[in-house]
């Protein structure tokens, strides 16, 4: 099975990723809403940030980030990208913010399907959302395998595995 990832780093109002869950490391401000199904540990949460920061060498990037579900990520899909359907991961560069919105649901069945950890499949989007914003683009053959690269490197450093995405 094919796996494409959507995302965008284009522009947008304000998200739904802001939250009042503030948390400073290591020069970075990390934001995280969790209304995914179940909870994903935040320490965890943050490692996967500063890996993805420092694997696109913004590591004072701030970083707000809404974990929820098919529904919610669906509207926002259509709200700011015009395509009514779920999707697994939505980035935008917003003010010098990385804004990440994540389906935990679409992560479950993923993951359930290919034999990982739900956990390895959540840090995934948020590597991947990260790489958007930090630069990476996957329209392209190229660019798709520099992202590709990309991905299995900042999973390497955080010591979890997933299967190849385009296999």
């Amino acid at each position: 099975m094919k796996k494409v990832v959507r995302s965008s780093a284009r522009k947008a109002p304000r998200s739904a990723a802001r939250s009042a869950a503030r948390g400073s490391r290591r020069g970075n401000l990390l934001e995280i809403t969790d209304r995914g199904t179940p909870r994903t540990d935040r320490s965890f949460l943050a490692r996967v940030v500063r890996a993805a920061l420092a694997h696109v060498e913004r590591p004072d990037l701030h970083v707000s980030l809404l974990l929820t579900d098919d529904a919610e990520i669906a509207r926002l899909h259509e709200q700011f990208l015009g395509d009514p359907t779920p999707t697994d991961v939505i980035s935008f560069d917003l003010d010098g913010t990385a804004e990440l919105v994540v389906s935990v649901q679409t992560a479950k069945r993923s993951a359930a399907l290919h034999g990982h950890t739900l956990r390895a499949e959540v840090a995934l989007y948020v590597v991947h959302g990260i790489l958007h914003v930090g630069g990476f683009d996957d329209h392209g053959v190229r660019q798709r395998r520099a992202m590709r690269m990309a991905e299995r490197a900042v999973m390497r450093v955080l010591g979890l595995e997933v299967r190849a995405v385009d296999a």
